[in-house]
């Protein structure tokens, strides 16, 4: 399928209790960010949330002459009027208003389970696609699936924190230097949010958690508030929201600035991963933001690929 090609519709949401068992189609089903659908039994936090299967290859074996309702080889969304199979893995569909990746295409049955004993073969194991849900939505019968390139592009927001920037008392040179850098150093990526706001740690992590889980954004460049001062409390923001932390970058971003004045060891800024979206905290002066994102970006474009978990070779 190329990105002009029209997408399809789902015809039906199908879920289960119990694994390996034929699922039941519903009228609707929730999907939940970094999990799947809730309540099925193939819901985790793994690669293989949920799956998809073309209608299309269910109605070969409706031709063979077998009565086969939605679910009926365990698939929890089927599809019409889109080529699964042209999509590849790592790719971003749009469902509905949920955003998937794909992660893997078929997988191996190592036993026969109560589908296949039902229909004489199961054609999930060849046609089936898995996905990791990245936005959550309820999806029903007769929402629309597409793939969307915009998606496929590294997603970027920047967000300034100052409260003299949100009061309108100093222009946001800072995070006009963030995407000045970007346009040199990332070109592929797509800056898709810019914000500020000021120094308050509540408002700071609703706006993280939103850039990540709802504009699936990739990367989340913050500057300001990474200092010392009683107000600065974007590290703590940042740690509130992340699952896991990345100190190599902070370190490097530290010693960058250490090249150039002994305050850089002042900065407490963190870098951190929330799901696949990646958030470093800059400081908040021009200069500060140029030495410190010119130090991570040659490793920028690898860490994005490996955040997203795909398979990818690593070597040097």
């Amino acid at each position: 399928m190329t990105d002009a090609a029209p997408g399809g519709v789902i015809v039906a949401v199908c879920t289960s209790e119990k694994t390996g068992t034929v699922k039941r189609a519903v009228e609707q089903v929730t999907l939940i960010r970094g999990h799947g659908l809730e309540g099925d039994s193939h819901a985790g936090s793994w690669h293989r949330q949920l799956s998809l299967l073309e209608d299309e290859k269910i109605d070969t074996m409706r031709a063979r002459g077998l009565a086969l309702a939605p679910g009926a080889f365990g698939e929890n969304l089927v599809t019409r009027g889109i080529d699964l199979g042209a999509i590849a893995v790592g790719r971003r569909v749009k469902a509905g208003d949920a955003v998937l990746q794909i992660t893997q295409r078929g997988k191996e049955c190592h036993t026969r389970c109560a589908i296949y004993h039902q229909t004489g073969d199961c054609i999930m194991p060849r046609e089936g696609l898995f996905a990791r849900v990245l936005k959550g939505a309820v999806l029903a019968p007769g929402d629309p699936v597409a793939l969307d390139p915009a998606l496929d592009r590294h997603r970027v927001a920047i967000l300034t924190l100052s409260d003299r920037g949100a009061a309108g008392q100093r222009a946001d040179a800072s995070g006009g230097a963030i995407g000045d850098l970007l346009g040199v150093g990332l070109p592929a990526a797509a800056v898709v949010s810019r914000g500020l706001l000021p120094d308050d740690r509540d408002a700071i992590e609703r706006e993280l958690r939103r850039l990540a889980d709802e504009e699936v954004c990739d990367l989340v460049l913050t500057t300001g508030g990474t200092g010392l001062s009683p107000r600065d409390v974007t590290p703590e923001a940042t740690r509130a929201v992340i699952d896991r932390e990345v100190p190599g970058l902070a370190e490097a971003m530290r010693a960058a600035g250490l090249a150039h004045t002994p305050r850089a060891m002042l900065s407490r800024g963190i870098c951190g991963l929330r799901g696949q979206s990646l958030i470093v905290n800059l400081s908040g002066s021009p200069r500060a933001v140029r030495e410190q994102l010119e130090a991570i970006l040659p490793a920028l474009p690898h860490a994005l690929e490996v955040a997203r978990g795909i398979p990818l070779a690593c070597g040097r």
